[in-house]
């Protein structure tokens, strides 16, 4: 009885182990299947214009500190949000201020940012100017920017997901929608 003890518990042990039924898995992120890139022009009283994407929604922002000519594009899709904000240019000492804010607010994510990187954006043809920040790692915003006549008009945009950030699961939507912000930017115009 006493050896067949060891050999019972050993066949136990071998049997338990080769249950095809669980296997464990690694996580794993769902499969994100991207829409094909389509676009249509913003229509509004705004002094600015540019196209967006089809697969994303616009609307007035309501927010309590709103103000005229702020929007939300939505992407809910990806459940992503771009804030837009507008402000009219009276004075250099405003456009000062403005663009410092646009800045320190970029910047505000260097606590968990891994890199953030100015792009100067430069349209003379068009009078658009600015600044792309394109901010990796696991933040809030993956991408900031301003634009600007230099003279009457300031427009900055923000884009934000409305969940943690995990820069493993959400690296491929901010590259898709890095694209889009880029078409938005190429197609601006200021209609003053």
């Amino acid at each position: 009885m006493k050896g067949t003890a060891p050999i019972f518990m050993l066949s136990l042990w071998a049997l338990a182990c080769n249950n095809p039924e669980y296997t464990p898995k690694p996580t794993a992120y769902n499969r994100i299947e991207f829409p094909s890139k389509k676009y249509k022009h913003f229509v509004s009283q705004s002094p600015y214009t540019f196209d967006f994407p089809v697969y994303a929604n616009m609307y007035p922002d309501s927010t309590d500190s709103s103000q005229p000519n702020w929007y939300n594009l939505t992407f809910p899709t990806f459940n992503a949000r771009l804030h837009i904000s507008y402000y009219p240019i009276t004075t250099r000492k405003e456009f000062d201020i403005l663009m410092e804010d646009s800045r320190k607010l970029a910047y505000k994510h260097t606590v968990k940012a891994t890199g953030i990187d100015e792009g100067i954006i430069n349209l003379p043809e068009k009078e658009v100017y600015g600044v792309f920040y394109t901010i990796e790692g696991n933040t809030a915003s993956a991408a900031q920017f301003y634009l600007t006549d230099s003279n009457k008009n300031y427009l900055r945009g923000a884009l934000y997901f409305n969940e943690a950030p995990k820069i493993d699961s959400v690296l491929p939507v901010i590259n898709f929608l890095r694209k889009d912000l880029d078409q938005m930017i190429k197609t601006f115009h200021w209609k003053n």
